[in-house]
């Protein structure tokens, strides 16, 4: 009886394990871009199916693309932002990355923008801070990282005075990146009242799919007519005054001008998948004025329908460079496409400057770094090393004129999985300025001898570290 049970409870194990093998193999061809991601699934699952084929479950199938597509075209919003036209002359030799841009994203590139550019939360913070309490109508808020802390709770403060005042507050804050056990933002600002959402949260263990997706945004729009965007976050590390432990150095942008449209309905975007609520009312976006020379645009990219946006903006406009790229990134781990770009751009003798910390945030990503960079400086790229402290700007100029600015480092996370939001702009003056603020980190080249005089250890180490390199 023993045994007969024990064959029928192995033959029902077998058929669970065939079938998981089967469903999972059925999706991967059916689903997947990526041919290495492809072989890898299958064959985690083959080997281990029970373990591989929950691993799917959890992690390889992008639920957030299927809603995206119930979503696209659903938004009113839109058409408030598609009025303004430019004209080809006025992006010169870059007109044809102008057309493809817009092609790509479905936005237009609008005229009639003040972009300034600001550094470090001493600066920037009080800034935004100032829009909150001058609030009339309106405040949209996103943010990676918004820390319960001193300048946090400034924040909080501000945003809860703005809603008593009557303006319409909506605040967005990443579910894992603000704390995912908990969030002492969240929570001031929803016991105050305050519309709160967190994007792709849930404790739940069928939602947690959603944890290796997550936005990375930072926006902050006021009354619809001023804009704040870039690669800050909130959190004291941010203030070189406050003498923080780990200082971390950062680049943001204040916007005036019709993109602000745009900087609202991605947060419009991101907070109707986060809490179904459109917003699009006029009090979001109203009538816009002409502020500055800009011609700007909003690229959103993630793994919904605005996939690799961002990188194919960045590999078009390495093919129309003809003088020199500036590349300031805290985290550089581009995949092989980024590389085959830049390495014939530099080869065609194109100036290519890569900036990045002495030391990141992140150990790991710098020792997979150090083992990525060789594949760079074979092609003629000069790489950087800027002192401390960590500088965390996202900043990109091809030929001194045009510059992509905002929330995305070059790592294949930040690429593909993550939501993310860069600023487009054909300005001579900002791009100028954005690649000189660039020359002034490059304190130290690194070379091949810098590298190879690495001992045997920590190159394995770093090898081994690159290997994770698409999850990193």
């Amino acid at each position: 009886m023993l045994l007969h049970f024990l064959t029928i409870w192995d033959l029902c194990l077998l058929l669970a394990r065939v079938s998981i093998i089967a469903a999972v193999v059925v999706h991967v061809l059916l689903t997947k871009r990526a041919v290495g991601a492809s072989i890898g699934w299958i064959g985690v699952t083959v080997l281990m199916p029970l373990t591989g084929g929950a691993l799917y479950l959890m992690f390889g199938i992008n639920r957030v693309h299927r809603r995206a597509r119930r979503m696209a075209g659903q938004h009113p919003w839109r058409s408030r932002t598609m009025s303004s036209q430019w004209r080809r002359d006025e992006s010169g030799a870059f007109a044809p990355l102008a057309s493809m841009v817009g092609k790509l994203t479905g936005r237009p590139l609008l005229g009639g923008n003040a972009i300034m550019p600001m550094h470090d939360g001493d600066t920037v913070y009080p800034r935004m801070l100032d829009a909150i309490n001058g609030a009339r109508h309106s405040v949209l808020m996103c943010s990676y990282i918004f820390r319960d802390d001193r300048i946090g709770r400034q924040f909080c403060d501000a945003l809860v005075a703005a809603h008593r005042r009557g303006a319409q507050v909506r605040v967005l804050v990443d579910g894992v990146g603000s704390g995912y056990f908990n969030c002492g933002v969240g929570r001031i600002l929803h016991d105050a009242g305050v519309p709160v959402g967190r994007f792709m949260h849930s404790m739940l263990p069928w939602r947690m799919p959603f944890i290796n997706m997550r936005d990375h945004k930072k926006i902050l729009v006021v009354d619809g007519l001023t804009g704040f965007m870039g690669g800050l976050n909130i959190g004291v590390e941010n203030i070189a005054a406050y003498h923080p432990r780990h200082p971390v150095s950062d680049t943001h942008f204040e916007l005036k001008g019709p993109v602000v449209h745009q900087l609202s309905e991605a947060f419009a975007r991101d907070w109707a998948f986060t809490r179904g609520e459109e917003l699009t009312a006029d009090i979001y976006f109203p009538r816009q004025d002409s502020h500055g020379p800009s011609l700007s645009r909003v690229v959103t990219a993630g793994p919904d329908m605005d996939l690799e946006k961002i990188e194919y903006t960045m590999l078009q406009a390495f093919t129309l460079a003809r003088r020199s790229i500036r590349i300031m990134t805290p985290y550089f781990l581009p995949d092989d496409r980024f590389l085959t770009a830049l390495a014939l751009a530099s080869m065609r003798g194109i100036e290519v400057d890569i900036v990045v910390p002495w030391h990141s945030n992140h150990t790991v990503l710098d020792w997979a770094r150090s083992a990525n960079l060789p594949r760079f400086l074979d092609s003629g790229c000069r790489i950087w090393l800027a002192r401390p402290p960590f500088n965390h700007s996202k900043l990109m100029v091809v030929d001194r004129h045009w510059s992509f600015v905002g929330s995305s480092n070059l790592d294949v996370r930040s690429l593909r999985l993550n939501f993310e939001i860069n600023l487009e702009a054909y300005d001579g003056t900002l791009a100028a300025m954005i690649d000189d603020f660039i020359a002034t980190h490059r304190h130290v080249r690194l070379t091949h001898h810098d590298l190879d005089r690495r001992s045997f250890p920590l190159k394995m180490r770093d090898a081994a570290a690159r290997l994770f390199l698409p999850y990193l």
